[in-house]
């Protein structure tokens, strides 16, 4: 990990939180093999140090603030780059293959400047910002294969972002707004751009040469000239019968799609009105039941209670629409579109011997293969007929039970079912299936959380929020806020020892979802201290954090001992680290400063106000090393102490180690928020 803060940096320090460099410059040439480099608010420019073009090393990830997309984290300027591929260019960035740049905002000022190049190379770019570019904000050439993930494209001179050569990659749920062309397209490119939208460009899609993007689920909207200009032998592919595209073309001026080739176009599935078409365009009916109208809008789900469930389904691709632009979130669901959203969501190691041919499901049918996918990973099964009657709607239990089944979940308490009035409704052969669910807060009841109506024909919008929770269950998404989320806490056992205790409600929450544990006799001990190995079992069993840096070898750690492979985790995590001599001292007592700096450390939380520690009732007693890291924990509301806020330099105890990790899993948005007055906020 190397921090750099161009205002009070220095590039002959260390490169630490309280000690950061200068420049990015300097940064990229101190990594050694995989490095987080930290950027701070303020610009990167000749003036505070930099040297342009800067290269972003292999495995190396540069990152600022990837909520905003990198507002006020500038990097600004160009310098000479010599392309195997297009000779003498002015480049901000260059993206070597494996390198990632994430939350920052990149512009190039000179002449016909470029602010990323990426040359036969595989790098990320996420939630960033490319804007006032001299020429574009990325340029793709050679084989490169970039993936472009939740970034503005905006107010470049030429385009947003540029595929030449033979380069491919995807682009997804990307901004290019207020720009030449939005993207274009040439020689023998064919990236995937998926749920982008292009908006207020000259024209939002140039395709020229030869240029085979894939397109789905774009919106081009309000282009000065047109949505989607194709040329000279260019063929984009505009979904087919079996595969509508579902992108959305409205209020283009010209014209929303302009053919200038000499081959019709065929679209399939997409909101694209005939009399704003120029050239020959083959419009394709489609042979499945669904199709998604534009990237993440319906017009008829805005202010609906499930609208943030959908709207997360759709960015991830996962759930439609249909081609009137709506969703029908009170549309009841069959069993056959229920099998094709399994099929859709989860791609989990198929069961032998599980029925998956039914005698009422031809191979012809629409959902066909679906079925046989969800029956095969154990999300559904037939009827004692040996049907499946793939027209017969879905009801509420019969869902929650198939998701309960095919994630194989466990453990549901029969105590937790009390909280439905209407229980008596649930079938016996789901009561345990239920429980479980409940316990692993699938269940989102709508209007009333005490009503589980099991027996009910489940509607669209419910499907996507017990398909949302599942994700949330099985950590591949994040915790949203609703009120109709059934909430088992008050009814789950819990430790014989925690009762009216201050951390009562962060250790039965983070106990409900098997993240921690007690002692055999049934207490948790919330007030014992924790040592570092400890701790950094807790870390990894929270985080599964994946490795930022190589192994090392500590000298006090016996390979055959409990914690080792723990430790390392941690320690590759950047979470831990040893000390000077080479030990790790796995008995060592943990200091609350200690857990704060880890998890400000393991999070690469962003910098903050070091002014705010004056709040703390023994601030000057803050490690100097440590000040950094406890600002900014606090500022995203990690720091959790009881009863006031002092004696940092305290042993840090079991309840407190819990709250403090709970709080950086509220932060991450993996759970949702406790009150409590002990969480610290300045």
């Amino acid at each position: 990990m190397l921090h750099i803060n161009p205002t009070t940096g220095n590039d002959n320090a260390v490169g630490s939180r309280t000690a950061p460099l200068k420049t990015l410059t300097a940064a990229v040439k101190r990594a050694t093999g995989p490095t987080t480099i930290q950027l701070a608010k303020g610009t990167y420019n000749v003036q505070s140090g930099e040297t342009f073009p800067i290269a972003i090393p292999a495995g190396c990830i540069a990152i600022g603030d990837e909520s905003t997309q990198g507002q006020g984290i500038l990097i600004s300027g160009g310098g000479i780059y010599y392309s195997a591929t297009f000779r003498e260019q002015n480049i901000a960035l260059l993206l070597v293959d494996g390198s990632q740049l994430r939350g920052v905002t990149v512009t190039n000022p000179t002449t016909k400047g470029t602010g990323i190049w990426v040359e036969s190379t595989s790098p990320t770019l996420a939630n960033c910002t490319l804007t006032q570019c001299q020429r574009e904000g990325i340029f793709v050439t050679g084989n490169g294969k970039p993936i472009l993930l939740d970034n503005l494209f905006a107010n470049n001179a030429s385009a947003g972002a540029f595929f030449v050569r033979n380069a491919k990659g995807e682009a997804r749920r990307n901004r290019f707004e207020r720009t030449g062309f939005g993207i274009a397209i040439s020689d023998d490119s064919a990236p995937l751009l998926s749920d982008n939208q292009l908006r207020d460009n000259r024209i939002g899609l140039h395709l020229s040469r030869q240029g085979k993007p894939v397109l789905r689920r774009n919106l081009f909207s309000n282009n000065s000239e047109t949505g989607l200009l194709v040329k000279d032998r260019a063929a984009p592919d505009l979904g087919s019968s079996q595969d509508p595209a579902g992108n959305v073309f409205e209020g283009n001026s010209a014209a929303d799609l302009i053919n200038q080739t000499a081959r019709a176009i065929a679209s399939a599935g997409n909101q694209l009105n005939p009399a704003a078409v120029k050239g020959r365009v083959d419009f394709l009916a489609t042979l499945v039941a669904e199709s998604l109208a534009g990237p993440t809008r319906f017009r008829d789900i805005d202010g609906h209670w499930a609208e943030a469930f959908i709207d997360r389904l759709v960015q991830r691709g996962a759930i439609s629409g249909f081609p009137d632009g709506t969703f029908q979130p009170e549309a009841s669901l069959t069993r056959a579109q229920y099998a094709a959203l399994i099929a859709t969501v989860f791609d989990l190691p198929r069961q032998l011997g599980r029925q998956s041919q039914f005698g009422d499901v031809p191979a012809t049918f629409w959902a066909a293969k679906a079925i046989q996918k969800a029956a095969e990973m154990g999300f559904i099964a037939g009827m004692s007929d040996g049907s499946f009657r793939p027209q017969q709607n879905l009801t509420r239990v019969q869902a929650l039970v198939s998701l309960v089944s095919g994630l194989g979940l466990t453990g549901g308490l029969p105590d937790v079912l009390l909280m439905y009035r209407d229980r008596a409704q649930i079938p016996p052969y789901a009561t345990a299936a239920i429980a479980t669910a409940t316990q692993k807060q699938l269940v989102v009841n709508h209007p009333d959380p005490q009503y589980l109506n099991p027996l009910r024909d489940i509607a669209r919008a419910e499907i996507a929020a017990l398909l949302y929770q599942a994700l949330v269950a099985t950590a591949d998404a994040e915790f949203i806020a609703s009120p109709y989320l059934v909430n088992p806490d008050p009814l789950i056992p819990s430790f014989t020892d925690i009762q009216n205790h201050w951390a009562a409600d962060f250790i039965r929450r983070l106990g409900s979802l098997e993240l921690i544990s007690g002692f055999t006799d049934g207490t948790f001990k919330p007030d014992a201290s924790l040592n570092r190995v400890e701790y950094a079992a807790l870390v990894v069993r929270i985080f599964n954090p994946p490795p930022l840096r190589p192994a090392t070898q500590f000298r006090d750690l016996d390979p055959e001992f409990w914690g080792a492979s723990v430790i390392q985790q941690a320690y590759r995590a950047g979470f831990l680290s040893g000390f000077p001599d080479g030990t790790f001292h796995p008995e060592q007592t943990l200091h609350r400063v200690h857990l704060i700096v880890s998890l400000a450390s393991g999070l690469s939380l962003p910098p903050a106000d070091e002014a705010t520690l004056k709040n703390y009732e023994d601030a000057e007693t803050i490690p100097t090393y440590a000040r950094a890291a406890v600002a900014s924990a606090t500022q995203a509301g990690i720091v959790v102490l009881y009863p006031q806020p002092r004696d940092l330099n305290k042993d840090i105890t079991r309840a407190e180690a819990v709250a403090m990790v709970y709080q950086a899993l509220v932060y991450r948005k993996r759970v949702s928020p406790i009150s409590s007055p002990y969480i610290i906020k300045f």
